[in-house]
């Protein structure tokens, strides 16, 4: 008979010991594998009880910057406002910088991130069969053939929302908190299961909105909802840090009053701005062919506009707002209208 057991050893390691006929042998798993946060040992039948505290606390996150990698939620009240195209662009950005960067689709049930990325034929195993302990991270996760240093973890397709758990959530981010830089978690808008355990532990959340009345006021309750019902609020941590992006900007019609200006959005949600993402045509183009749009080459200001929006997270905060002024008229246009 064969028994298994796992054991914490090190940071970020676990062991396992087998018994086979009174012989001990000690064999080392993969690093993403979760651990407990105690040396206490657990079976490998129980991998969904492992407690959500092996996520370090944000407190020592805080303290010692780089002690594990940052959790950041693309998420916002209303649907259709672009979420997945901007976590698709700044997981890509991120990556591009040099920081090795994991993107999770949270949209259980749904599932589009691997659409946005190309990576729709390539998904063999999801975050479901994470949480229920079928396959390993590493088994799950899938390299970006484009961008070194991004990966993905996929949704699950068939599985209902209800399947998430803190506990299970909790775990899963330990260990990609353990090997990536930052982790961006593409929430469903919302306040549903997947929604919520993604806000619940974030570090960083950045709210998408257009700039549209009731786009802004549902965004205005998911700022209210991460302030109060996150992780780092329960243990009376440092507040996650917000800030705001706004899709689908069309500076023409804030000049002539038809939409909400950048000022009226900042004043709604007082949240700082990260980006501005002008209306264009490049989007769905990107979204058909799989690719971030901020990959595009040339002068494409949607993907000018996502590169500027990872410039100013990552510190960036004195990089002037573009695309939110009108083009000057030429004379042509105005003389022929077109």
């Amino acid at each position: 008979m064969t028994s298994v057991i796992l054991i914490r050893s090190g940071a970020r390691f676990l062991r396992v010991r087998c018994r086979r006929g009174g012989v001990r042998i000690g064999l080392p798993l993969h690093p993403l594998l979760p651990f407990a946060p105690s040396p206490t040992a657990i079976p490998h039948s129980s991998f969904s009880s492992v407690p959500t505290d092996a996520l370090s606390h944000p407190a020592e996150l805080d303290e010692f910057p780089g002690s594990r990698g940052r959790v950041v939620c693309i998420t916002s009240g209303k649907g259709g406002v672009g979420k997945t195209t901007s976590a698709a662009s700044f997981a890509t950005g991120l990556a591009a910088k040099g920081y090795k960067t994991a993107v999770v689709d949270f949209d259980v049930g749904l599932r589009n991130l691997d659409i946005h990325l190309g990576m729709e034929r390539r998904v063999v195993f999801d975050m479901v069969h994470v949480l229920q302990g079928d396959c390993t991270l590493r088994q799950a996760l899938i390299r970006d053939k484009r961008t070194d240093g991004l990966f993905m973890l996929a949704a699950s397709q068939t599985r209902d929302k209800e399947i998430l758990t803190i506990d299970g959530v909790g775990r899963m981010l330990a260990g990609l908190t353990g090997e990536f830089d930052y982790v961006v978690l593409d929430s469903p808008a919302g306040i549903e299961s997947g929604a919520r355990h993604a806000m619940y532990f974030a570090d960083d959340a950045i709210v998408v909105t257009n700039p549209e009345l009731s786009a802004c006021r549902d965004a205005d309750k998911m700022v209210g909802f991460i302030s109060a019902r996150s992780r780092r609020a329960e243990l009376d941590a440092a507040e996650v840090t917000q800030s705001l992006l706004v899709t689908r900007y069309d500076a023409e019609r804030v000049e002539a009053e038809e939409s909400l200006s950048i000022g009226d959005m900042q004043e709604l949600l007082g949240l700082p701005v990260v980006g501005v993402v002008p209306e264009s045509k490049d989007v769905l183009t990107c979204t058909n062919l799989g690719q971030p749009v901020i990959t595009m080459e040339g002068d494409a200001s949607a993907a000018g506009a996502y590169a500027d929006m990872v410039d100013r997270f990552l510190g960036e905060t004195d990089k002037p707002l573009r695309f939110v002024t009108p083009e000057p008229v030429s004379f042509f246009k105005r003389l022929f209208g077109k």
